[in-house]
This record gives C-alpha cells, sequence and structure tokens, in this order.
C-alpha cells in the first residue's frame, strides 16, 4: 500500500489508571498536529471522548481495562474474560497501524503495553513498515532504581529497547534524574535516548481565570488553594487528610479551598467527600475537562505529584504542595525530593502526613512564596519544543533512510550544535537511528 502525503502519527496510550496517559499523550498530539499531519491516538481511557479534541486529532478507544491487583487486569465495562478483552485490545491495535500506515509510532511508558499487546504491532511494523520510526516517551522517574531494574529484567525491556525501538525520548532532566545510571541502561540504548526536558501545558488565557476565581467565590486578594488527585483511584487520603484540616478550623481559614476528586475515585468515598465538602462550606467536584484553568485560578495546588499535575503547575508558575503515594511504586516521592531540592516543589513524606502538618505547610507557602516563585518562574519546560524539532527532522527525511546523518545535527549536548540551540538538559548522546 502506498503511503499517503501527509505525515501519520500514531500514538498508543494504554491508559488503565488515572488520567496521566491520555494527558501527557494529548498534550504532545495537540503541539504536533500541523497542516498535513495526521495523529490518531488509540487508548483505553473510558474518558477520553470528554476532552475537546483538536482539528488533525482523533482516538481510537479500545475496550478499557483497570488494574486490580499486581499485574492483574480486567475488563472495565464488558463483562468478558479478561484475555478476551486483551485479544480485542490488540487486534485493534494492529489493525489501526495496518491501516493508517504510520510514519511514526510514538508508545507511552510502557515499551511492551498492556501484557505484550503492542508487540505484535511492533514485530509488523518492523517487518513490513521498515521505515516507520517507533519511539518510546518515558516519563521522568519510573520507579526506585531496584524495582524498576527487576520489572525490566523480568519482561524482557532492556533487550526490547535495543532491538526494537528506534528512539527513547525521555520526558525529563538527565540532570535532575538520571535514569541511565539508575536504571543501569546499556550504551546500545542510552545512546539512542533524547531528555527533553518536562513537557509544558497550555496557559489559559486571563479573562478565563479570572472567571474561573469568580465561579469558586474567590474575591481580589484571596488565596485560593486547589486540592486535587488527578485521576483519583488512589486520592481519598489525600483529601480526607485536607478535610481534616479544614474541619479542625471549622471551615475558618484564610484562604478558600476547591476539592478536585477526579472521575475514577470509589463512590463511596467520593460521595464522603462531597458531604464533609458541603457542611463546610467548600465547593468539591469530580472532574473539570480544562484543568489548566482550574490550577491557574490557583494560589497553591495541592496534589499526589503525579508527571502531568506538577507540569501543569511548574507552566502555570503555581507552588505546588506534594502528598507523594510511596506504593505500589515510589516514583512521585523521588519527584518529589528531586524538585523540592530546586526549591520548586514542597513536600510531606507519607509517614509524616496529618492535617497539622498539612495545615502547617500551607501556611508557610503562602506566606513565604518568593522563593519558590523565582525558581518557579525561571523553571523552562522544554518538552514540546524538543520534540517538535525532532519531528520537523523526521519529516525532512525520505522513509527508510538512514539517521545517522541527520541525528548529527540534532545530538543536544552532543556531537554538534543544533541551529536553534536548546537548553544543555536536552542531551542525545551518539545517536545512530535505524538502518
Amino acid at each position: 500500500m502506498k503511503r499517503k502525503s501527509t505525515y501519520n502519527i500514531l500514538m498508543y496510550s494504554h491508559d488503565t489508571y488515572g488520567l496521566g496517559h491520555i494527558r501527557r499523550t494529548m498534550a504532545i498530539a495537540s503541539h504536533l498536529r500541523g497542516r498535513n499531519t495526521n495523529i490518531l491516538i488509540l487508548t483505553g481511557s473510558p474518558i477520553v471522548g470528554r476532552y475537546a479534541l483538536p482539528d488533525k486529532i482523533d482516538f481510537v478507544r479500545i475496550p478499557g481495562m483497570i488494574k486490580k491487583a499486581n499485574e492483574e487486569y480486567l475488563p472495565l465495562s464488558i463483562k468478558i474474560h479478561p484475555n478476551q478483552a486483551l485479544d480485542i485490545r490488540k487486534s485493534i491495535i494492529k489493525a489501526t497501524a495496518k491501516t493508517f500506515q504510520p510514519h511514526l509510532f510514538i508508545v507511552d511508558k510502557e515499551p511492551l503495553g498492556l501484557k505484550k499487546e503492542i508487540l505484535p504491532t511492533l514485530q509488523w511494523l518492523r517487518r513490513s513498515l521498515p521505515g516507520t520510526r517507533t519511539v518510546l516517551g518515558l516519563r521522568d522517574i519510573m520507579d526506585e532504581s531496584s524495582a524498576t531494574c527487576k520489572d525490566w529484567r523480568d519482561k524482557g525491556i532492556y533487550d526490547l529497547l535495543e532491538d526494537t525501538y528506534s528512539e527513547i525520548w525521555v520526558y525529563g532532566i538527565k540532570e535532575f534524574y538520571d535514569p541511565i545510571t539508575e536504571y543501569r541502561i546499556p550504551s546500545a540504548i542510552s545512546d539512542k535516548m533524547l531528555f527533553t526536558g518536562y513537557i509544558p501545558r497550555n496557559v489559559p488565557a486571563p479573562a478565563a481565570v479570572k472567571a474561573m476565581r469568580k465561579r469558586f467565590g474567590c474575591s481580589n486578594g484571596e488565596k485560593l488553594v486547589v486540592a486535587t488527585t488527578g485521576g483519583g483511584g488512589d486520592g481519598y487520603s489525600l483529601l480526607n487528610c485536607f478535610l481534616s484540616m479544614l474541619e479542625r478550623q471549622k471551615g475558618k481559614t484564610s484562604f478558600k479551598s476547591l476539592l478536585v476528586t477526579g472521575p475514577f475515585m470509589a463512590e463511596k468515598e467520593r460521595d464522603n467527600v462531597v458531604s464533609r465538602a458541603k457542611k463546610l462550606g467548600v465547593q468539591a467536584i469530580q472532574f473539570h475537562r480544562s484543568m489548566e484553568e482550574v490550577l491557574a485560578a490557583a494560589d497553591l495546588v495541592v496534589s499526589m505529584g503525579g508527571y502531568n499535575t506538577v507540569c501543569e503547575s511548574l507552566t502555570l508558575g503555581r507552588m505546588s504542595l506534594i502528598i507523594p503515594r510511596e506504593t505500589p511504586r515510589k516514583e512521585q516521592l523521588i519527584r518529589a525530593q528531586v524538585l523540592k531540592e530546586r526549591r520548586l516543589v514542597d513536600y510531606i513524606p507519607e509517614d509524616s502526613l496529618c492535617p497539622e502538618a498539612m495545615d502547617s505547610k500551607i501556611k508557610e507557602l503562602l506566606g513565604n512564596s518568593k522563593t519558590y516563585l523565582k525558581a518557579i518562574s525561571e523553571f523552562q519546560l522544554t518538552g514540546l519544543d524538543v520534540i517538535s524539532q525532532r519531528l520537523k527532522q523526521f519529516q525532512r527525511q525520505p522513509a527508510g533512510c538512514s539517521c545517522k546523518k541527520a541525528a548529527a545535527s540534532i545530538s543536544y549536548g552532543g556531537l554538534s550544535e543544533p541551529s536553534n540551540p536548546l537548553p544543555a538538559h536536552a542531551q542525545m548522546a551518539r545517536y545512530h537511528g535505524p538502518e
């Protein structure tokens, strides 16, 4: 089948839990779309349809799966055996790739997909469309070193990264956290890793922010603290502590509060949050499809410190108090520690969390914000700019040609200077691309 003149990008986001994967994927897609570029997103997210999709972007919804235990996944809605659901997902993914004929396939976080569901597609692309570039996008931190190394060894990830993927994009800064060292990545893999920097988000118009503050009852000069749990599936403890803090003060605080439960919080827990918030005169919402506007209205964001909420807060210049989850992985804790060292966030470790500690931290941040706000204002989120430059380079090259020559002109911090210099942390070491 002859390829069309448009440049087709296929993106995969497995989405078994929370909002992080699909929101990061959509942020990247929105930035990469163009007049001659089509983007199709494969996702299992049950709420992808709630987001407004820009022109040139569409999605294929594969049956949702939800994680019940370590490596145990069940169908989210349809009542069939998990293996049947996985077979359906696998078939849709491969059929979509065959029909869409992507020039670029970007996989979010999971190199094999859920339960190896994208492996047949990766193998087909390599065999039938050798000119298609396959890129794995990794967030800044996966988990602590020992856990990630064991997981990757057990699943054969190291071999897959070396043999199957054209490039690996790390959406973080090597000087902040170096996965090459932490996850013992050999040079055959690290040579094709590109550190993009963090992924920025849309900055809403001042009028939209003003309207949002008015909606939540904030007058001029009043402080607003937004407590959000992302998807909400594991966020009850954060909101429970926040509400306990407010209840101790009988709702009489020096700031306004807004709670965002997330769409995946258990119904019983969400009802508890909404009921308690109502008694305190505090607003609680389940979901907002323009979270950038909600967070931009805040003076302080209290969250679990997931990648996306952190990127949104930093993009918008908002202070963050992180209450990191430490199980089943320590990703959020490590991120909080790394960013706190640079005064970009503050955090309370799980074993120190209590209403008194939260109240003290909130008052400290709202009362002494200058140091944090200065550090945040100077921080650059370069991820989309770096990815865009890489895409432009891909599009200039005929499908199937060697990337070696092209890569030399964009080896950030490596062999030569790009035409538009990027920050030093956007590095790519000795990239050798597909032959």
